[in-house]
């Protein structure tokens, strides 16, 4: 695993950007298509890796990021549905201390005496598929995957098929979104797949895909004629809820007909909590069903709706995730991979291996200070880890004291042969080649035209591979002049008329488009798509940008922009001086014509207004009363200035409380704000 504190800023940049497109990778391939190439342990390294980093450099966030996406948009032929009240994923903790401080910042957030309990509920965390099921006056009316959170896809049918899902309620209220879990037991999998072979269809890897793969079915009879299973956990929207914690309604849920997970238990204190994690962790091997760890929730939902969400999870639940496994393994080779900055990065390829139930047979080196660090070899025995806390590596080579010459480190990229170089201060290794590399320029390509960049519906890597070979574009300027070869591209195979013009509308609704994202597509070396927001927001347009870099004064002028540091201001210069980068900008421009900023911030009578909290808020944490600022769409400061346009104040506030009276700054009481809150 990266770690934060020795990264410069560009390598964090770097390496949020290689995050951010890999785990969109994993979650396609877990969400939509049931067909995973990596553990759960192996997806929460990166995640909780990318959690570090932003951490430790949070003004480099992407506007792509993984902590701000739930799963992935499902794009199978089933229909999509809404969900009326987003289906959450959680956040992850891998240790005693993680829960402990998970309650810690329950408490502080919600300004709770040390002597105060905090209840939770704990489950175990299946490993199945998410689904939501929409009752009407007691009648089964929708069943949704989760999908991205937001958009998941129609499952009714399938859903009625499956024993455990009642189709009529008693006593249930007027809307009733229940939540939970379908799964395939362990020897229900066995059986299934030893029926597969017999038929010649095809094997499931594990439960988990082959409940997915069973319930995301377009014919309800093949769900029909699987094993699947439900557990409750939880609900979405409800008229009414009849219970005020987390345990009652789960057995409400329960007296209204819904399996609930064995080991359900509501805990008075965190050691309670973590003796259930204990018993369910000794249990596990025995359980009829995969988990990978245990649920926490706070047991009161008057809490729970004041903790509210950050970004994709909720703050009053997390899920503590069960330790790593190891494996011993020979590194049969090391491959280098160039990528769409012309970084050159070394992977491992193992002799497969078996942890815990995945066959492993890559690893990531990261790069070539690793290697010398571990002093790997090709041939070398090594043991490999997979672990919540890092993404899957060599953890030990076996064969450390050999004598043998170091690993070369490359002097020339493996695809243009230009000459790799380091630049002073970086371990990373880059192809000098730019757009002449053919990897560096096919990843530039696909960066233009990715979901967080320009969005281009129909040019994926297959077409952008194809139009390089056959000559039709080698920059992103040449996107937007494809319409030109429309008759040679209607006579190639698998092309018709209607994919061709559905591409060229792609491609002529991206004139207008927005311009942090027309800004990140350039694939300038730091600037993330949150930069590049935030590099729109100050000036406007990116005409108006060049015209800064290319200033005498952009060194100050760029930096002054908050967020923006003197790494991303050099790497602006640095673009905009280079002739060939000008000319392609100036294209791009003249056949793009991206939009000029516009703020989308909630409007509110607060929206761009500077609020100050002060004192002891004593409804409020801290914590609390700057994210209702937030969602109003101001910004809360930690001083009073002459730009403060408010200070709440609480009991005891000083010395800000005196500069605003002083300076003729607004000020409120918590009461006063709590109802300026309230009518929004």
């Amino acid at each position: 695993m990266s770690d934060p504190a020795r990264m410069s800023e560009a390598e964090a940049a770097n390496r949020l950007m290689r995050l951010a497109r890999e785990i969109a990778r994993h979650d396609r391939l877990y969400h939509d298509q049931d067909d995973p190439e990596i553990s759960d342990a192996e997806y929460d390294a990166l995640i909780n890796e990318n959690k570090a980093i932003e951490a430790a450099f949070p003004h480099l966030v992407r506007e792509d990021s993984p902590s701000r996406k739930v799963g992935h948009v499902p794009s199978s032929p089933l229909s999509k549905v809404t969900h009326a009240v987003p289906m959450l994923s959680l956040d992850n903790g891998f240790s005693d201390e993680d829960v402990r401080d998970f309650v810690g910042r329950v408490r502080r957030f919600l300004s709770l005496a040390d002597d105060v309990p905090v209840a939770l509920t704990a489950e175990p965390k299946i490993d199945g598929l998410s689904c939501s099921l929409r009752y009407e006056h007691g009648q089964l009316v929708l069943a949704a995957t989760r999908g991205d959170g937001t958009v998941g896809e129609d499952v009714t049918a399938n859903a009625r098929t499956i024993a455990d899902i009642p189709q009529v309620l008693e006593g249930a209220p007027e809307v009733l979104e229940v939540r939970g879990e379908v799964y395939m037991s362990k020897e229900d999998f066995a059986a299934l797949n030893a029926r597969q072979e017999e038929a010649g269809g095809k094997i499931f890897a594990n439960p988990r895909n082959a409940a997915a793969g069973s319930f995301r079915q377009k014919d309800a009879s093949v769900t029909a004629s699987r094993p699947l299973k439900f557990y409750v956990h939880g609900w979405g929207e409800i008229s009414a809820e009849p219970k005020p914690t987390q345990a009652g309604m789960v057995g409400w849920l329960e007296h209204l007909g819904f399996p609930v997970a064995d080991y359900f238990k509501r805990c008075d204190s965190v050691d309670e909590a973590l003796t259930v994690y204990a018993e369910i962790g000794a249990a596990r091997a025995g359980l009829p069903y995969d988990i990978d760890g245990v649920v926490y929730k706070v047991d009161r939902l008057d809490w729970q709706a004041r903790l509210g969400k950050v970004a994709k999870a909720p703050r009053w639940a997390l899920a503590h995730k069960f330790p790593a496994e190891k494996a011993e393994t020979v590194l049969e080779a090391i491959d280098i991979q160039v990528g769409r900055t012309g970084k050159l990065t070394p992977v491992g390829r193992l002799q497969p291996v078996g942890v815990g139930g995945v066959i492993v047979s890559n690893v990531t080196l990261h790069n070539f200070d690793e290697i010398d660090r571990h002093r790997l070899r090709v041939g070398d025995r090594v043991r490999i880890q997979r672990a919540g806390d890092v993404i899957p590596q060599v953890v030990e080579n076996l064969d450390f004291d050999a004598a043998r010459e170091p690993y070369p480190r490359p002097a020339e990229c493996p695809e243009c042969q230009s000459e790799a170089v380091s630049e002073e201060g970086e371990v990373d290794i880059r192809c000098t080649g730019g757009l002449i590399c053919p990897a560096q320029r096919f990843e530039r390509l696909k960066h233009f035209v990715s979901r967080g960049a320009m969005d281009i519906d129909g040019l994926g890597e297959k077409s952008i591979a194809e139009f390089l070979e056959l000559g039709w574009i080698e920059k992103p300027s040449d996107i937007f002049t494809l319409k030109a070869h429309r008759g040679e591209l209607l006579g190639r195979e698998g092309w018709k008329e209607k994919s061709v013009d559905n591409l060229f509308a792609a491609i002529e609704a991206r004139k207008g488009f927005d311009p942090g994202r027309f800004l990140f597509g350039l694939g300038i070396r730091h600037v993330g798509a949150v930069t590049a927001k935030d590099l729109m927001k100050a000036f406007g347009s990116v005409a108006a940008l060049e015209d800064v870099a290319r200033s005498e004064e952009a060194m100050a002028r760029l930096s002054a922009v908050d967020g923006i540091g003197a790494v991303v201001a050099e790497a602006l210069i640095d673009f905009f001086h280079e002739a060939h980068n000008r000319e392609e900008v100036a294209l791009l421009l003249e056949r793009a014509r991206p939009a000029d900023y516009v703020s989308d911030v909630q409007e509110t009578a607060w929206s761009g207004k500077t609020i100050v909290f002060t004192g002891k808020l004593e409804a409020l944490s801290r914590d609390e009363a700057k994210a209702q600022a937030e969602r109003m769409g101001a910004k809360a400061a930690g001083s009073v200035s002459a730009k403060t346009d408010l200070l709440v104040a609480g009991p005891g506030a000083g010395s800000k409380l005196k500069k605003a009276e002083e300076l003729g700054v607004r000020v409120m009481s918590e009461e006063e704000w709590l109802a300026e809150v309230a009518r929004g």
